[in-house]
């Protein structure tokens, strides 16, 4: 893997010097748009929308539409408000992990310790394992500043992007179901089900079965041969009362 940053984690007085690397990767195929007569690539301009003419990327500027005009930035100005192009995740606080919503987290960077840093990484990692919190920082990665957990996992030290507060939309739009009632029946057969399919989370159980059969199916089109389309065949439950379909639930999981 090749690193994406550099710089240290502070640890109060301790700075770790690591190195990022990505941890996570896109199963999706990597598609091309092609024209469908010769198969050439699709390529994109950028066309002025009122002359339809295309546009030189050195004369594209940035603008952003405030009440009825565009205020046009400048690099000066995307300077100005840039935060400071420090190499320090600075540790502000420690919480537990399980109070951060999952709606909050974006994306995953290993770290690995530069030699001279290997004691205090192992350090933090211990002390972070043992006293079972993550902590709570900034950094800055390609002029953003980004609010991130760093937590321990398999012996690595993990730095996991999060989102601002302002970046969560409310959900005080959302059409809520405070006014349904549930019977004590259903609400014991509802629990039963859960119990029922619990099991301790393993994520090299779930595949990305799409992006497999698809590719099944490349693999078929490219040797000529005709590529076989499954059929989704879907439990429909055989009464339209709630608690029906939960018992008719229960005794449906394979294996129950």
């Amino acid at each position: 893997m090749r690193s994406i940053w550099k710089g240290s984690i502070g640890f109060g007085l301790v700075n770790i010097p690591v190195k990022l690397f990505s941890g996570v990767q896109n199963s999706n195929l990597d598609f091309d748009m092609l024209d469908e007569r010769d198969h050439e690539k699709i390529r994109f301009m950028r066309v002025n929308e009122k002359t339809h003419k295309e546009v030189p990327f050195e004369k594209i500027v940035k603008g952003y539409f405030l009440k009825d005009r565009y205020v046009i930035l400048d690099k000066h100005d995307f300077e100005e408000a840039a935060p400071e192009k420090t190499k320090i995740i600075e540790l502000e606080n420690f919480v537990d992990i399980t109070d951060i919503n999952p709606v909050y987290y974006e994306t995953s960077y290993y770290t690995e310790p530069e030699k001279q840093g290997r004691k205090a990484y192992a350090l933090l990692l211990k002390a972070l394992v043992k006293s079972k919190k993550a902590g709570v920082g900034r950094f800055v990665l390609r002029n953003t500043e980004n609010l991130c957990v760093i937590h321990p996992m398999e012996d690595v030290i993990v730095i996991t992007k999060i989102r601002f507060q302002q970046e969560i939309r409310p959900v005080s739009e959302i059409n809520k179901v405070e006014d349904i009632n549930i019977t004590k029946k259903e609400m014991d057969v509802g629990l039963a089900l859960i119990k029922q399919y619990s099991s301790s989370f393993d994520l090299s159980t779930f595949k990305d079965d799409y992006s497999n059969e698809l590719l099944k199916i490349i693999k078929a089109k490219a040797k000529g041969k005709r590529a076989t389309v499954k059929k989704m065949k879907p439990q429909k439950a055989t009464s339209d009362d709630l608690y029906e379909q939960l018992m008719q639930s229960l005794g449906s999981k394979k294996g129950a």
